[in-house]
């Protein structure tokens, strides 16, 4: 079994799991640290507890409670890769501590579950503009919503919660250049993480870490196209940087995704080559 942590927040924790064991490995116990649920995106495995044996195949979920004891085993398949989320007590009791619910012990293929868990998984690829900690508490709080029949209600925004989000729009905006995460942002509007991006997400149409990456990539766009009279342009590479990405790639395959071309081609559109954005798209 190998783990990656891919991210670490105070209210929650996001790991990949990928497991090698097969027919022949012998199953051990374990305990369950805290509430979690863990997307199975590839393969299969048995799981016992609490009395109950569940089998788990690709698009399942295996829940997670604090304290209580399980076992996996593969007597079918070889091998599993799991996304992972484990939440804090405040973050479980803020989407709805509800023991009967979080003691099932695994859920089925739901397709409810499995489109955000594939957005989960996209989203650890650096292919969704939707942040690991966003998807992961909206994964959670559709799992309560689905297992116990709950139907999930738009949120009422008050004239002050509207205003919260515009501020924390323009907050984001202004320090889009900084790695700022869910947390952050949540707490500069004095909330909760889980109620933050239940309120910014129902006033804005967005989440706050899809309007961080647009964010930038506004500012991205901008400084590509840019006239340099000197014809000293900032670099590609430079420009993803100061303008908050990270990765150089991500940003490259970020932007591409949003205006259709790369950012150098971009550039050579402004530049008065505006064809380019005529041209139909390179598919190999």
């Amino acid at each position: 079994m190998t783990a990656t942590t891919l991210l670490q927040r105070q209210s929650i924790t996001v790991s990949d799991f990928r497991c090698s064991a097969g027919p022949g490995d012998q199953p051990f116990a374990e305990l369950h640290r805290c509430h979690s649920v863990s997307y199975v995106r590839k393969g299969s495995f048995g799981c016992t507890t609490r009395g109950r044996t569940f089998e788990l195949v690709t698009g399942s979920v295996l829940v997670g409670h604090p304290g209580d004891e399980y076992v996996c085993s593969h007597d079918h398949v070889c091998g599993d890769e799991c996304l992972s989320f484990f939440l804090s007590p405040e973050l479980v009791e803020a989407i709805g501590d509800r023991r009967d619910i979080w003691q099932i012990g695994s859920a089925p293929p739901l397709p409810e579950l499995m489109v955000l868990g594939e957005l989960g998984q996209a989203a650890a690829l650096g292919r969704s503009d939707i942040g690991l900690d966003e998807i992961g508490q909206i994964f959670a709080s559709r799992f309560v919503d689905v297992v116990s029949g709950r139907r999930a209600k738009p949120m009422a925004a008050s004239t002050r919660d509207r205003r919260r989000a515009v501020e924390a729009a323009l907050w984001i905006d202004a320090h889009s250049r900084q790695q700022i995460d869910l947390e952050r942002t949540a707490a500069q509007a004095n909330t909760s993480p889980f109620h933050f991006l239940r309120l910014f997400s129902s006033v804005l149409g967005v989440t706050p870490h899809q309007y961080l990456v647009r964010s930038r990539l506004r500012h991205a766009a901008r400084l590509l196209a840019e006239q340099d009279t000197s014809d000293n342009d900032i670099s590609v590479t430079d420009i993803a940087y100061d303008v908050g990405f990270g990765d150089l790639s991500n940003f490259v395959r970020t932007f591409h995704r949003a205006a259709g071309v790369s950012p150098l081609r971009f550039r050579q559109a402004a530049r008065g080559k505006r064809k380019i954005f005529q041209e139909p798209p390179n598919l190999h």
